[in-house]
């Protein structure tokens, strides 16, 4: 966790280690709640300042990814082909307050003749490709994972949006 260090304040990186800590060891859910609890954080009266490291303290996850994808690169292709993927998931959501969500094609019901709309959030991922010699074969490993606004969100128009 050491080259992730320069990219927060000290007070918050001390509870990043918890949250990581916690994330790795808590079984289901991978949340706030259920890295606190795994930890023994939960009953501690400041547990809010573990939800401000995700919505309102200050750093950069461009940052952090770069960080990532050098130590990816270092470890998995030092001196190979770099060879970068990229790939959408659609996150079926609904409420209110979920401003960057549209109409969307859904892959998975959908076929070549068969058009079905779906509504959600699209994220996309960018991950490193390498070929592992102990799995043969090519692993995707996720180094930065981004929110896809709509179409109408981008251009100031409105409508659905189709891909």
């Amino acid at each position: 966790m050491a080259p992730f260090r320069d990219s927060f304040t000290a007070p918050t990186w001390q509870h990043v280690l918890v949250l990581v800590a916690g994330a790795i060891l808590s079984p289901g859910r991978r949340t706030v709640a259920a890295a606190l609890r795994v930890t023994g954080q939960d009953q501690k009266p400041t547990f809010t300042n573990y939800h401000r490291v995700l919505n309102r303290n200050r750093w950069c996850s461009r940052s952090l990814a770069r960080c990532l994808l050098r130590l990816l690169i270092s470890t998995f292709v030092p001196s190979g082909p770099v060879v970068i993927g990229l790939d959408d998931t659609l996150e079926r959501r609904w409420g209110v307050k979920i401003k960057a969500r549209g109409i969307y094609r859904d892959p998975v019901r959908s076929s070549h003749g068969h058009f079905v709309r779906a509504s959600g959030l699209r994220w996309l991922s960018v991950m490193l490709l390498p070929h592992i010699p102990w799995a043969g074969r090519i692993w995707a490993l996720p180094f930065l994972t981004v929110l896809r606004p709509p179409n109408d969100m981008l251009n100031g128009t409105s409508g659905d949006t189709k891909s």
